[in-house]
């Protein structure tokens, strides 16, 4: 703590922004243990866990399957092309947010004039900058070692039938591994990007980190769900059940 900054007027000074930080991370904390505690019980719950489901699917069919090279092929090129843009955006927004850093003492002031609370510190609006910073850089990285990953299974998904036998590591599930954790990657990558809205709605104030958040977690009850969890399933009259994504129009569920 800096010298002459009592416990009281550092409170009054950032007690909101460590109040709403708390709050968001809590937040945060809440929804990942809620959704985890759910997925355990049903793994069909996550869409996470569907996607990585499907890549190992897909990986058996191209590999086992002669003829599909092609599709492999094309599938992962636009894969890895996905990737690359997306690194490349979180390139440019690495280099924005490094600009942005450097004009605190002009847009401090401005940025902070819909929020009633808050500090205008400017040493704490570098630590928002530096915490949006960090939070695209990982971003950067995520979507990296994805496309790293992807074009190593791009040569080896096409390996021959011979070869994959003769030498485990290139078996089908070693493959879809490494799939699937190019897939896992590129979700934490857009993941942090979708948890920087709130770092940059902290940027105009406490209030506003708190409401973003809140809205994030919202959000994301809504997109880490499958609509074909065991939860939602119907039932037919020998007690199978139908995921709700298969049911036809003018069946009763």
């Amino acid at each position: 703590m800096p010298e002459g900054l009592t416990v009281t007027t550092w409170m009054r000074e950032f007690g909101v922004d460590a109040l709403a930080v708390l709050l968001s991370v809590l937040m945060v904390i809440g929804y990942y243990m809620q959704h985890r505690s759910r997925s355990r019980k049903d793994p069909a719950y996550s869409i996470h866990s569907v996607n990585a489901r499907a890549r190992r699917l897909w990986t058996q069919n191209i590999m086992t399957n002669p003829g599909k090279e092609l599709v492999a092929i094309q599938s992962l090129r636009n894969y890895i092309m996905v990737c690359v843009m997306m690194a490349s955006t979180s390139a440019l927004l690495i280099m924005g947010t490094l600009t942005l850093s450097g004009q605190a003492q002009n847009i401090i002031h401005s940025w902070h004039s819909l929020g009633m609370f808050g500090s205008h510190d400017q040493a704490l609006w570098i630590i928002k900058v530096l915490c949006l910073l960090v939070d695209f850089i990982f971003a950067f990285f995520s979507y990296a070692l994805s496309m790293r990953l992807a074009t190593h299974v791009l040569f080896m998904i096409n390996v021959p039938e011979a070869g994959y036998r003769a030498h485990p590591e290139l078996s089908c599930d070693c493959v879809a591994d490494r799939l699937v954790r190019s897939g896992n990657m590129m979700a934490i990558g857009m993941r942090a990007f979708l948890f920087a809205i709130p770092l940059v709605f902290w940027l105009f104030g406490p209030v506003f980190l708190v409401l973003a958040t809140g809205g994030l977690v919202i959000t994301l009850n809504r997109l880490d769900r499958h609509e074909a969890a065991s939860s939602r399933a119907s039932h037919t009259a020998d007690g199978r059940t139908i995921p709700a994504c298969a049911r036809k129009p003018g069946i009763n569920a």
